[in-house]
């Protein structure tokens, strides 16, 4: 009944990712109406901070009114717009993302390209760079809808940059060989190494060490960078935020052959918590790139009623500063929160600075070191202990027992049932499962052969 396409499983749904919204789904929890069922961890949503956006849209009615002057601009936004979006929203979008990267890089509104949300913009851009059959090399762990939003409608590849825990999952130039060189022997050209920074899912800002390893490395194999850089907004920790056009412009490397091979991806999605809005963007320094990318932006656009509302709130330089520093202040707080309740369980994070979730160290819970092992341990926090997390084999991470938690799309109150649920339910199921698994030493036939050794011995005393 279906076509090739879209009956084929490249889409990703049966990741445990997906899995683990459908367990939510079906039992969600409600802190009146529900309060036994499932909390949601696995989605990187931002709710700290809606009231703030709330009070802007009650203070300027003109602008959700789609007036100007008190006069209703109505007909014109509702009547046919191009599919290059609002002259106004994109130079402002422009000053807003030069803001967030502290003015230190420059952008021109003429390289930006709207698009449907971030989803809409990473995909335009595999359309754009590669065909059928080629492939992005991507750091591990990485955002499971990549699978999905890469792949399923384009028929581009995925070679994952296999990083590792031993230097906090940062990449290095050897990973990067050595993935090149994987996907070499499965006959798999490379166009490009896309990641995400600051890092879903382990909430870190890319090192300069890092982006100039991946610098370097595209420039020796002629290749593009995509860097996606939704969360460059929600960096509340000392470490800076680091665009790949800053790292360019540091290297003097404006104008040159690599900087047209260089495209970033943002979205007001993280940045300013608005995911339902569909606000993302391409930027790129490449002509043809932006060209065909806004002749494929009309098949997502987004509404000229959006951009309007939008640019009216941005162009508000006061609030959105506000809004920017004391969102970060409240993503901090909760950070913090997490990470204090998770230590008191005996559970460890990795060290981050950025982001709406955290990277989490269960693997002293896991029965034995394998993918398996996760896996079982990642149902039981779903259906007994009641929370939707997300599991490292889902992120293609290389090492067993990592989760992504999610600590922004929930209020203060939820999160502390949720880390309750951990310390009672989780500790419970894994002290269970430890009583049952005795030593070996410490079976009844050792115990009697250690007690006529030491009775032996005292004998000889």
């Amino acid at each position: 009944m279906l076509s090739k396409k879209a009956s084929c499983d490249s889409h990703g749904q049966n990741s445990s990712y997906f899995l683990g919204w459908e367990e939510y789904e079906k039992n969600p929890y409600d802190q009146v109406k529900n309060p036994t069922g499932i909390i949601q961890m696995g989605l990187a949503e931002n709710q700290l901070s809606l009231d703030l956006l709330e009070s802007w849209v009650a203070s300027n009615p003109d602008a959700a009114g789609l007036k100007t002057n008190g006069k209703s601009i109505f007909r014109k936004l509702a009547l046919f717009q191009d599919y290059h979006g609002l002259p106004a929203f994109k130079k402002v979008l422009m000053e807003t993302m030069a803001e967030m990267r502290g003015n230190l890089v420059k952008l021109e509104a003429g390289n930006l390209v709207l698009t449907a949300g971030a989803t809409s913009a990473n995909e335009t851009l595999m359309f754009c760079l590669a065909d059928p059959g080629e492939a992005f090399l991507i750091p591990t762990p990485y955002y499971p809808g990549f699978d999905r939003d890469l792949k399923w409608r384009t028929g581009a590849q995925i070679v994952p940059i296999q990083c590792t825990s031993s230097n906090g999952f940062e990449i290095t130039a050897a990973a990067l060989e050595e993935a090149y060189e994987r996907a070499q022997k499965l006959n798999l050209k490379v166009k490009g190494v896309l990641f995400t920074n600051p890092a879903n899912p382990l909430g870190t800002t890319m090192t300069v060490v890092e982006l100039d390893h991946i610098i370097d490395f595209v420039a020796k194999k002629h290749i593009h960078i995509i860097s996606d850089e939704v969360y460059a907004g929600t960096v509340f920790g000392s470490s800076s935020f680091v665009s790949i056009i800053e790292a360019l412009m540091k290297r003097n490397l404006e104008n040159t052959e690599l900087w047209n091979r260089v495209h970033i991806v943002c979205s007001l999605s993280k940045d300013l918590g608005l995911p339902g809005f569909r606000i993302g963007m391409i930027y790129s320094n490449n002509p043809k790139v932006v060209s065909a990318a806004t002749k494929m932006s009309s098949f997502g656009l987004i509404s000229s009623q959006t951009q309007y509302l939008l640019s009216q709130m941005l162009l508000d330089k006061t609030f959105t500063r506000t809004y920017m520093s004391e969102n970060k202040k409240r993503l901090l707080k909760r950070k913090t929160m997490l990470i204090s309740e998770l230590k008191h369980s005996g559970i460890a994070c990795l060290e981050s600075n950025a982001g709406l979730f955290c990277w989490v160290d269960m693997r002293h819970l896991l029965r034995d070191n394998t993918f398996e092992a996760e896996k079982e341990l990642w149902e039981k926090v779903v259906r007994v202990v009641g929370l939707n997390i997300s599991p490292g084999a889902s992120c293609h991470c290389t090492e067993p027992g990592w989760f992504r938690m999610c600590f922004a799309n929930m209020c203060e109150e939820t999160l502390r049932v949720a880390m309750h649920r951990i310390k009672v339910r989780l500790v419970d199921v894994h002290r269970t499962r430890t009583a049952r698994v005795k030593p070996t030493w410490l079976s009844p036939k050792w115990v009697k052969l250690l007690a006529s050794f030491i009775e032996s011995w005292l004998k000889l005393q």
